[in-house]
This record gives structure tokens, sequence and C-alpha cells, in this order.
């Protein structure tokens, strides 16, 4: 096999002669001379593709690695195809979060926006991407980009593209830009110039900060003490700052986690979801006096928003995203919201319940804001990964800013009324019954076992999960009558629902799971939640048997 390995250290050499980086390019002469072809294999198996969010990898070397060679041709590409669409005077605004290379990555975006002829525009500093979201629209952008890799490893960066209208891309857009990426030639022909673009100071930030203010109801209680942990991402100065603006008390700040650090060194994963990642906010919350009465968590690049709430004298229970999502929606209906409350497949269908006794409109679209956004009409949409859009005229995507301003304004209106967060949750399952929701998500070194397990699946669909028949399973690929075709399954049961597809921004197969159990009392919730559970165990059991995880 020497002829294959002379084929890949050729492969190599010719990426390094044109690898502007001197890190990257020390790193793959490194492992040519060592000889090491599996780690050249994985850097040269194909190129990076856009997924949900745009592209996202490890840092290194290659094609198949996030480097300055990858952004350049992504930046490229992207110049291209708004060249090709009739936007080549327009202007492209780029944010960057505090990962390793980002700040490198924007200059080296607007570098190349410029050399094209488009007029680009770098915000001023780290900022969280939905700051950038609002600028695209703010600014009458055609273009933005965020290099972010949210709430991903430390090893990772992503690069996040949105079009003129504020939302993330979707078909045709990201093929074209693809394809694009694809014919871009050496990178010695992309022109860079070292200047040319500008660097944003602070109005657009003092302008997203003015429209948060949007989101609250005028005169409402602002009285509830929080906890903020930004998790050693940016949005530390940008949310306290807002809550500031709208007259809340001042978030206590988890200290060893307020400033952006791009090793992330208290948490193994930057994401609350994840074990362990709240434990600091949890002791600091413990500790406060006054006793607070939310914690709120935001990930890296501070769109999404996690909440904790007490749950007795010295516990805190984390929400998960569907309860917060809930939480949020029958908060906006009580202020007399109007529009179309939408959310993805993967998300609790609590929502179209809610939505439909208060006489709004409701849509579910495919998984990921990019299609959230694009909800006709849309008041308000959630996705169950701790996502919230509750200004889509301000910023169509998720935003952990603002969300958390509106939880705090729910948090202080139930204190004024006696009432706890709990509480509401409880009158809420009374109401339209138990949604309980979990998941079965499995992380894999070698991609081709989420492969393996989606044809498991499609050649042998079960006809029973946890003991519920299995009454429709639609494979999602082929389209539905209101969603556009997408890799995953879909299978209906009685009185439960699964989803399972291969996630966009992570080496994850990620099963969805949904059991409703009626209820028509608050004495009878125990009971109702415990058989939640016990089927949401049998579920997982059973699917993991199924796919074969």
């Amino acid at each position: 096999m020497q002829h294959d390995h002379d084929d890949l250290v050729a492969q190599a050499r010719a990426w390094q002669a044109e690898d502007p980086d001197p890190e990257t390019r020390d790193e793959l002469g490194a492992l040519i001379a060592s000889g090491d072809r599996d780690a050249l294999g994985e850097r040269f198996a194909g190129t990076l593709q856009f997924g949900t969010a745009g592209l996202r990898g490890e840092l290194g070397a290659g094609p198949m690695r996030m480097n300055r060679a990858v952004v350049i041709r992504a930046a490229a590409g992207l110049a291209a195809y708004l060249k090709a669409t009739g936007q080549g005077d327009g202007l492209v605004v780029i944010g960057y979060d505090a990962r390793h290379k980002s700040a490198d990555f924007a200059s080296d975006t607007a570098a190349v926006m410029t050399g094209a002829g488009l007029r680009a525009a770098v915000l001023p500093r780290p900022l969280p991407t939905p700051v950038l979201a609002y600028a695209i629209r703010h600014l009458g952008a055609v273009a933005g980009v965020e290099v972010t890799a949210s709430h991903n490893p430390p090893r990772d960066n992503g690069y996040k593209v949105y079009l003129g209208d504020g939302s993330q891309i979707v078909p045709p857009a990201d093929a074209g830009i693809a394809d694009a990426i694809a014919s871009v030639g050496r990178l010695d022909e992309v022109p860079r110039p070292e200047s040319g673009w500008q660097v944003l100071g602070d109005e657009v930030l003092a302008a997203y900060l003015a429209r948060t203010d949007a989101v609250l109801a005028e005169g409402s209680p602002r009285t509830a003490r929080t906890v903020h942990t930004a998790l050693h991402g940016v949005g530390t100065a940008v949310l306290t700052a807002a809550f500031a603006r709208a007259g809340f008390p001042a978030p206590v700040l988890v200290a060893e986690q307020a400033e952006p650090d791009p090793e992330f060194p208290t948490v193994a994963f930057p994401n609350p979801e994840e074990p362990g990642a709240m434990d600091l906010a949890f002791a600091t919350a413990r500790r406060a006096d006054p006793a607070p009465d939310l914690i709120i968590a935001n990930d890296p690049d501070a769109d999404r928003c996690a909440v904790a709430v007490p749950d007795g004298d010295e516990d805190w229970r984390m929400l998960s995203g569907d309860e917060v999502g809930a939480l949020l929606a029958t908060h906006l209906v009580d202020r007399g919201a109007t529009g179309v409350l939408a959310e993805s497949i993967v998300s609790s269908s609590l929502l179209g319940r809610i939505a439909e006794k208060a006489g709004l409109g409701y849509e579910e679209t495919l998984t990921g804001f990019k299609w959230i956004a694009r909800a006709d009409g849309l008041r308000y949409g959630y996705e169950e990964a701790l996502g919230y859009c509750v200004d889509p005229d301000g910023v169509r995507d998720k935003d952990g800013i603002t969300a958390a301003l509106v939880m705090a304004e729910l948090a202080s209106t139930l204190k004024e009324r006696g009432r706890t967060v709990l509480e509401l949750l409880d009158d809420i399952a009374v109401e339209h019954g138990v949604h309980a929701t979990g998941q079965l998500a499995v992380r894999v070194a070698d991609l081709s076992l989420i492969a393996d397990a989606m044809r498991k699946l499609r050649a042998h669909p079960p006809t029973t999960l946890a003991g519920l028949a299995v009454t429709s399973a639609e494979d999602l690929a082929e389209g539905t009558e209101s969603l556009p075709p997408t890799d995953g399954l879909r299978y209906r049961l009685t009185g439960a629902r699964v989803i399972v597809r291969p996630s966009g921004t992570e080496p994850k197969l990620k099963c969805y799971l949904e059991v409703v159990v009626p209820v028509t009392s608050a004495a009878g919730l125990p009971a109702a939640r415990a058989k939640a559970d016990e089927l949401l165990t049998a579920l997982k059991r059973d699917l993991a048997a199924a796919a074969g995880i």
C-alpha cells in the first residue's frame, strides 16, 4: 500500500504549500515526517461539509479540520455565491467568539470579502452570536458570518453563515455555497488585502441592547435574583448589561466561569446539558445571600439559555429545554402574544397544545433555528436543545440573552403572586397532560456506526417500543407534506413519539423521546410523572436494542 501512502503524502504536501498558517503547516510537516498514515488519512478523508449550523470541526491541519485554509476557501466560496446572486457590492458583517483561532478566522473572512469587492465589517471583539444575527439586519448586510463552535469541546471551532434576512442558510443556498467553495482554486489566487474592511465600534452592541427592552412587558415586575454562568464564554458582559438596562438585580456571577477562556478549564464540555457543567453554578447559588430565584447559564457563544430553579431548601433542579420552552410560551401567551408558535420536530408536542388552547398558529419545522426562524408570522420559537427566539423581529435565531430576560420576568411575576416556577409547571401539566421528554444520544469516533444504525432501523423498523404499539413509521428522508427531506426517522406510538437522527453539529446519533400521560388533577401528578419516567426508560432500552447501539 506504499502507493496509497505516497498519494496521501503528496496531498498533504500540496495542502501544506498553500496553508497560510505556520502552526498548521508545522503540524502537517511533523505528521509527514513521522509517517503517521492514520492521522494524515483522517485529515484528508474528505472536506468539512455544511451541517445544521454551517461548518464545524476540530482545529488542525487539512481539509477535514477547521483551519485558516478551510476558512479562506469557505469565505471565497461565500463571496463567489453572493456575487453570482447579484449581491457582489453588499456588506458582510462578521462576528466571532473567544475560541482558539476565532479572531484569525474572522480577519481572514474580512480580507477575502474585501478582496472580492464586497464590503466587510467585523464586530469589535468577541461577542454573543445573537449580536451578530441582529447586526445583519440592523446594518442592512447581505450576509453574516459567525466564527463559533457554540457548545462543542475546546478543540473545535466553527463557521456559521447567515444571509441578509438574518437567518442561517438553508437549501438551496447551502448547496450553492458548497459548490462555490468546491470551485475555489489555489489559495494564493484568492485576493486577501491586509486592510480595507471596517472594525465596528460599540454602536451595534448598543443598538442590540436597546432592542432587548422590547422583549419585556412595560411595567412588568423585575425583582427576580439570578446566578449567572457564561461557562467561560462571551455572555457575561452582554447579559449583565441587559439585566441592568431592564432594572433587574445584578446577577451573581459564577466567578470561575465568568471570563472567556478557550480552554474551558472547569468543564469537560462547555454545554449546560452535560453532567458536571453546572456544579459551580449550583455551589454559587447555595452560597448566595439573599437566595437567588433562578440560575441562568449561557453556552459559550450565548445563543442558548439553560435554567435551574430552587427545589427545596438547598436543592436546585435543572429544567429541561422543553420545560423552559413551555414556560416561556405560557408566559408570552399570558402577556397577550399573537402570531405563530413554532418548534422543531424533536421538541415537545406540548407547544402545539399551548398554541391550540390560546387560539394561536402553530408550526413544526425541521431541526435547527435556520428552519424555525422562517415560520411565517413567527412570534416565538424554541428547540429542546436550550434554544429560544423570543424576539423574531430583532433576532431571527436563538438568543440566550433575551430568553434569560423573559425567564427572569416570568420568575418575577410568579414571585409577586407568591408562586414558583415549579408550581406553574404543575399547572401546565394538569391543563395539557404530562409531557415527559428524554434523549438517547450516542457519541461515536467512527461515523459509519451512525450510518449502520440508521440502515438497521430502516431495514427493520420496530413494531413496538416500551410495550406501546408503533402506529406509524416515517422515513423523513422522503419528506412529508409539511417538511422537506432530512436524514431522520419518526415513530408515532400510542401515547408516545420517537425521532432518530444524526446530529448536525457533533459525531452523535440522537434519539428524541416523548411520552404523554393524561392527568386530571394536581393530586394525580406524582403517579403520572412516575409512569412517564418508567415509559421513557423502557423506550431508551428498546430503541437502543432496535438500533444496535
